[in-house]
């Protein structure tokens, strides 16, 4: 049954190839996911790592980076998977141009490096970062909720989309400074169900940048009794 289920894959993929998340491409049906000259090209976040962020470091005798040191966040760890510089144009497709296929590439990745890690965690439910219902049916999809279910299926931790809810339409992130973006997200999401049997959470999203976004969804998280709240993040900065 598994082989039949490959065949029809790979059938449907000759006449409807998928793009490669990263030149967009059709990609040969032989490389599957990603172009096998393009895999070359993605740029991962390696140690030494902020240990709170994920960050990449530049000296290796740092534990935190500079924001993480200056800056007390609610969650309790997160995990990175891409540079950010490398792979912004395959996010701003995927968030902006429709491609929902690069989510299944992106959860395997995050599953094939952070595996264990994730694991490790013990997470109850994976919950991805909501968007505004406006937003929602503007761009039709939530690109966190994709990269989680994905990562569901593989993991075998529960997606709950339905935990965390934005209630309030906020400006976009990337056009404020730091302080704009805490302000921002005050009273952004909301938590309208009974979380106080779930004892560890794993928030997914698509980009880190100074983490307010992953504090506000924690800190709703921790007010309703969530012990310990993790993340993964496809891109990240790097650190100091």
């Amino acid at each position: 049954m598994r082989n039949q289920r490959r065949y029809i894959e790979k059938l449907i993929q000759l006449f409807y190839p998928r793009r490669c998340p990263v030149c967009d491409d059709a990609v040969p049906v032989k490389d599957e996911l990603v172009c096998s000259t393009c895999r070359k090209k993605i740029r991962y976040i390696e140690e030494p790592k902020c240990r709170k962020c994920g960050k990449e470091l530049r000296r290796e005798e740092k534990v935190f980076c500079v924001d993480c040191t200056n800056h007390r966040h609610v969650f309790d760890y997160g995990l990175a998977l891409y540079d950010y510089q490398s792979m912004k144009e395959s996010i701003y497709r995927f968030k902006y141009k429709g491609r929902k296929e690069y989510a299944k590439f992106y959860a395997q990745e995050i599953w094939k490096h952070y595996g264990r890690e994730i694991v490790r965690m013990e997470a109850d439910v994976l919950i991805p970062v909501p968007l505004h219902k406006s937003k929602l049916r503007v761009r039709g999809y939530n690109q966190a909720e994709l990269i989680a279910q994905e990562l569901s299926r593989l993991s075998g931790i529960p997606c709950e989309t339905q935990i965390v809810q934005r209630i309030r339409k906020t400006i976009p992130q990337k056009e404020l400074d730091g302080v704009g973006r805490q302000n921002n997200l005050k009273k952004a999401f909301n938590i309208p169900s009974d979380v106080v049997k779930l004892n560890k959470t794993i928030v997914v999203d698509d980009i880190y940048t100074t983490g307010s976004t992953i504090d506000a969804v924690s800190g709703e998280l921790k007010q309703r009794g969530i012990r310990n709240v993790y993340f993964i993040t496809l891109c990240i900065g790097e650190g100091i």
